[in-house]
């Protein structure tokens, strides 16, 4: 890209942007590249009062999500989504051209994106570091970075970091860096999520949104979750009036005590579908290898990445994916039960390449 102006900052001009899956400009007629709930919702919109700015933090939201989420109010911040949380973070908390933050790759993309973005170096470790490693090993490859990020469950991968090794962590960096837990698949696996642990660590960040389990991808609605101390200088950084009164309205309706009642029955839905998935992908083999942790997706390596481009021609989009220096890995998003049968005739109909001894038998 030119820069011949001299307008665009370096980093700018150098920075990748990150590819989501909407961006690939696929077509299809089932879509399980995105990690969306297949639910969509039935929800009453108001639209009055567009003439007056909304409450920056709307109450109502703030109040239920709290419940939620068994914090007080204090620990709450409304963001557009939990990428603006990402956002807020970087800039609140990291000095441009000095500051670094921790990854264990591979992992969710817009934490490098938004580093890029703010002239922030990526010190990136792994996840095999991040499982297997002990805690002092991780420590000393955090080395200074100013912000640890570990999505819990981890896109694309699925897998789960135990809340003992994040307290452990946290303990360890106490006073040196924030530890910034993504839960956007939390709601799958909810008894591993870590906003029990910031009541006691004033250096626990959690991130969470509305777009996987409670169905609103389109929302674009997501929340911070940590210590007042912590969000108080992010509440001088964030846009004055970052969530629109029609945003609030319906955030509001998807986290009522009997929306949040829906959402879990939705979740026991989709894991029970993820187990049905699985046993399929162990069955077929086109299927090299399944990472089978948590979050409503299933990641897998097929052994020729041609079948891809099969399954895009029956109307079937899911996410390719390079892994491991591998682009034969492909996610495959939970959706409802006609939607994965599509994945079904897709792995029924691969035509296979026969081994010598089949081809003797035949």
């Amino acid at each position: 890209m030119s820069n011949e102006s001299g307008l665009l900052p370096d980093n700018i001009a150098a920075l990748a942007a990150y590819s989501s899956a909407k961006s690939e400009k696929l077509t299809g007629t089932t879509w399980l590249n995105a990690n969306e709930s297949p639910y969509a919702k039935n929800l009453e919109i108001t639209i009055e009062d567009l003439n007056r700015y909304p409450d920056p933090q709307p109450q109502l939201v703030i109040d239920r999500y709290a419940a939620y989420a068994e914090l007080e109010n204090e620990n709450v911040l409304m963001t557009r989504g939990a990428d603006e949380g990402i956002e807020l973070l970087v800039r609140t908390y990291c000095e441009p051209s000095k500051d670094s933050i921790a990854l264990f790759l591979p992992t969710y993309g817009m934490y490098k994106v938004t580093a890029d973005t703010h002239n922030v170096a990526i010190n990136g470790l792994t996840q095999a570091l991040l499982l297997n490693g002990s805690v002092d090993e991780i420590i000393a490859a955090v080395g200074s970075s100013k912000l640890v990020f570990i999505c819990n469950p981890n896109n694309p991968t699925g897998s789960l970091t135990p809340l003992d090794k994040v307290k452990a962590i946290a303990t360890a960096l106490a006073g040196k860096a924030l530890v910034i837990v993504d839960e956007a698949y939390i709601e799958f696996c909810p008894e591993q999520s870590a906003t029990q642990l910031i009541n006691e660590f004033s250096n626990i960040v959690v991130l969470r949104t509305l777009s996987k389990a409670f169905a609103l991808a389109g929302l674009r609605t997501g929340f911070t979750l940590a210590q007042a101390s912590v969000l108080a200088p992010i509440r001088k950084v964030i846009a004055p009036y970052p969530v629109s009164g029609v945003v609030a309205s319906i955030a509001a309706q998807a986290i009522a005590p009997d929306a949040i009642t829906s959402m879990r029955r939705q979740v026991t839905i989709l894991n029970s579908l993820k187990l049905k998935l699985i046993d399929w992908l162990n069955a077929s083999p086109a299927v090299l290898k399944i990472l089978t942790g948590e979050g409503n997706f299933v990641t897998l390596k097929l052994t020729n990445k041609d079948y891809f481009k099969q399954a895009l021609k029956q109307g079937l989009v899911m996410r390719a994916f390079t892994l491991f220096n591998e682009d034969d890995w492909l996610r495959i998003s939970i959706g409802n039960e006609q939607e994965l049968e599509q994945v079904k005739i897709w792995l029924d109909g691969l035509q296979l390449p026969q081994t010598a001894a089949q081809q003797e038998v035949s």
